[in-house]
């Protein structure tokens, strides 16, 4: 038997409600914030990915999926959709609309990344992104989305992590000191640490080892060295957040270690994985167009993975709202009674926008009414020769002649 390859999975019918109940409501709660659908190509030219991940970092080195087509141009599979996004919004003039933009995207990523739960190789991710604007009430509102949609779902076991790096101003003399420092403390070098290092200082706080991690809480922080206006932007989110009613945990060591990322850093964690893990990423990106190309313009936005958000679904038990799609009749037949008026029927129904169906397995009529059960049918139709048992949810059961039937239902 073939199976799907490892480290990808399937979303079976009985699993779509609940996928479509999460992703349904993203959307709907994205539009009422007016953020607008954006859809990308799952491959891009490898070349945008490298730019925008880094040539040291894990995508680049182990978990990109590349293709070379047949005129040997290197194609990738998109890992992320930041990147995407910023080059549909350069290349399509989006940057002379006015501004802010503000998109959401619901996709497929690709990452050849160890398998385990809560983690694949192929993941369906939610994506917000705003930009052209600096407004520092811009972070807020990104931020208080996904918070407004963990509350819309019933998710309350996470908490939100909060930080800012600074920019091009600030940030330089902080990583001259922070290697001052590890260059001072040779115990936490670990070759984890100098590969992090030699991509961005910044990525040392990235490590798995708890040893060094906890040694690297003697490190300098960046909030030690943030500029004024760097400050006072930082200041400027945490007040609108409070405004807005949302709760944060300051993060010294929450960082992004690509050089575009500026200012705000924040992550959402749960514990659907049996412990802390992020259920969202997000930050302040305002040399991002910049570095595939376009001219200075600021950006803001998270990617949240649905598979993780499923889990903290399921595991807080908060599914309730994901019911199964209703259906409004289900036609039950007894043997020998010609099917063409039950063909006409369920065509002519199934037009005015009803959810029709009936037996196609051969059933004997008890099985058939089973059936309608499993089905959830609000009505259930049992034609017999002449004449049709109705039987509706919470009403008397009704005989009618097969030509009436159309207009009673």
């Amino acid at each position: 038997m073939i199976k799907a390859p490892r480290g990808t999975h399937d979303i079976l019918p009985d699993e779509q409600p609940l996928f479509r109940h999460v992703t349904g409501s993203f959307t709907e709660l994205a539009e009422r914030y007016g953020y607008r659908p954006i859809a990308t190509p799952t491959i891009e030219h490898v070349e945008l990915i490298e730019r925008t991940s880094g040539e040291g970092s894990d995508i680049i080195q182990k978990e990109i999926y590349t293709l070379v087509d047949r005129s040997g141009r290197t194609l990738a599979l998109r890992p992320e959709a930041t990147a995407p996004v910023a080059r549909a919004y350069l290349e399509h003039g989006m940057h002379r609309e006015p501004q802010p933009v503000k998109t959401y995207l619901i996709g497929q990523m690709f990452r050849y990344d160890r398998p385990q739960r809560g983690r694949y190789r192929e993941f369906w991710q939610l994506n917000v992104e705003a930009m052209g604007s600096e407004d520092p009430a811009l972070d807020a509102e990104v931020i208080q989305l996904y918070d407004e949609l963990l509350r819309q779902l019933g998710i309350r076991r996470y908490w939100l992590e909060l930080n800012s790096i600074g920019d091009r101003e600030c940030r330089p003399a902080y990583i001259e000191g922070l290697n001052a420092w590890l260059d001072a403390h040779p115990d936490v070098l670990t070759p984890e640490v100098e590969q992090k290092r030699a991509t961005s200082p910044l990525r040392v706080f990235d490590v798995k080892d708890e040893r060094v991690r906890a040694a690297l809480e003697d490190a300098p922080k960046i909030g030690e060295s943030l500029c004024d206006s760097c400050r006072q932007h930082f200041e400027d989110v945490r007040r609108f957040l409070d405004a807005a009613g949302v709760e944060y945990r300051l993060s010294p060591t929450l960082v992004r270690g690509l050089d575009y990322y500026t200012r705000t850093t924040f992550e959402f964690l749960g514990e659907a994985l049996g412990a802390k893990d992020s259920i969202l990423g997000g930050g302040r990106y305002d040399y991002l167009i910049e570095q595939i190309g376009g001219p200075s313009i600021p950006g803001v936005g998270w990617a949240a993975g649905v598979e993780r958000l499923l889990m903290q679904v399921e595991d807080e038990g908060a599914a309730g709202a994901a019911e199964p799609p209703k259906l409004d009749v289900f036609f039950a037949v007894e043997d020998g009674v010609p099917r063409e008026l039950i063909v006409r029927l369920m065509a002519e129904l199934r037009r005015r926008g009803k959810a029709v169906d009936t037996d196609y397995a051969g059933r004997s009529l008890k099985g058939q009414l089973t059936q309608a059960g499993r089905l959830g049918a609000e009505t259930t139709v049992i034609v017999r020769d002449g004449d049709a048992l109705v039987r509706r949810t919470g009403a008397e059961d009704e005989i009618l002649p097969l030509g009436a039937l159309e207009e009673a239902l």
